[in-house]
């Protein structure tokens, strides 16, 4: 049937059948957000900026290079948080666009893994400066430094404490039927609902920013404190190189995990086990013959799994066994009758 004829069918579908049709419609947005996170990681970012302000000014001021580095690494974490607050505003502001199939929770994960890319670049800078100075040492205002740095290290700590947990917590639970028959015994049924929300990504990225410079600050403070009263003037760079080591497998690890997420490379989560086992466990004998997973949400994921079976059962019989698992709030279901 060509395409003339296939909008020819559509357009004179009983009025009854498309009404029932409206009644297994249903949202795809399986994340409702985090304004809490949003709101305190905005609050993260305006005494982030005040204190690079101060820091670089303290820098100028002092002629301290050490002030100006911290206060223009400080700046790269102050971007960073800013994109998290970006990516919040992006993923509301487009929760209900219909070219995201699986709803817009992924842009908040993309804004992790580029705060990731930007954490192993202050890594990088870190590094590169901290040899710099191993190899030629410069004079340092001990005093102001110092008085500067603690200033910071609390600023960091209120920023920390502001994302130390984000998370909110919703439980909903609705189920929707969705079937589909088709030739060759194909049959295809689908399921939605909502689940406990887990791990904020984008929050965490924020969160392990501010962690990464109190950390800094506190080599810094360590660094400067030897440097003024026991003249260790490579304290200073080798705290610097300990840190760089530090904030690059943060940077990593947050790049292993919010990659694996936009990958869809989750076939190793428990729940895939946990589908498997229910099917095995089921009462009519069925054959896992193709299975998909992925995440859709905080701690949420969609799966579609073929099954083979001889006795003649509906995509439902299965999708009430799945439904089990609260994670799954968009279940596929296709049946193949063996002859």
């Amino acid at each position: 049937m060509g395409i003339l004829g296939r909008a020819f069918t559509a357009r004179n579908v009983p009025m009854q059948t498309q009404t029932a049709a409206q009644d297994w419609r249903h949202s795809h947005v399986f994340h409702e957000g985090n304004p809490l996170a949003k709101r305190n990681t905005a609050w993260a970012v305006a005494l982030t900026a005040a204190m690079m302000v101060v820091e670089i000014a303290g820098g100028w001021v002092f002629n301290s290079m050490a002030l100006l580095a911290d206060g223009w690494h400080m700046s790269s974490h102050a971007l960073a948080l800013g994109l998290a607050v970006a990516a919040y505003a992006a993923a509301r502001r487009l929760q209900g666009d219909s070219r995201f199939a699986f709803g817009t929770w992924k842009i908040e994960v993309l804004g992790g893994y580029t705060s990731a890319i930007l954490l192993l670049m202050v890594g990088a800078l870190m590094l590169f400066q901290s040899v710099e100075r191993l190899i030629a040492p410069s004079p340092v205002h001990y005093d102001q430094a110092i008085a500067i740095a603690v200033v910071g290290l609390a600023v960091n700590l209120v920023c920390a404490w502001l994302l130390r947990d984000g998370h909110q917590h919703h439980h909903h639970h609705h189920h929707h039927g969705h079937d589909h028959h088709h030739h060759d015994h194909h049959a295809h049924g689908h399921d939605h609902g909502h689940a406990n929300g887990h791990e904020d990504l984008n929050l965490r990225a924020a969160y392990l920013h501010v962690v990464a410079d109190a950390a800094t600050s506190v080599l810094a403070i360590v660094a400067l404190v030897a440097g003024k009263f026991w003249g260790w003037v490579w304290m200073d760079p080798l705290m610097g190189i300990l840190g760089a080591g530090l904030v690059a497998v943060w940077a990593f690890g947050l790049l292993r995990q919010t990659g694996r997420v936009l990958l869809d490379a989750e076939m190793d989560a428990p729940v895939v086990e946990e589908i498997r086992e229910v099917i095995a466990a089921s009462p009519i004998p069925a054959t896992i013959c193709d299975l998909h997973v992925w995440r859709v949400g905080s701690g949420k994921f969609a799966c579609i799994v073929s099954l083979a079976t001889e006795q003649a059962v509906e995509p439902d019989y299965f999708k009430r066994q799945l439904r089990v698992h609260e994670e799954l709030v968009h279940i596929s279901v296709e049946i193949n009758r063996l002859a």
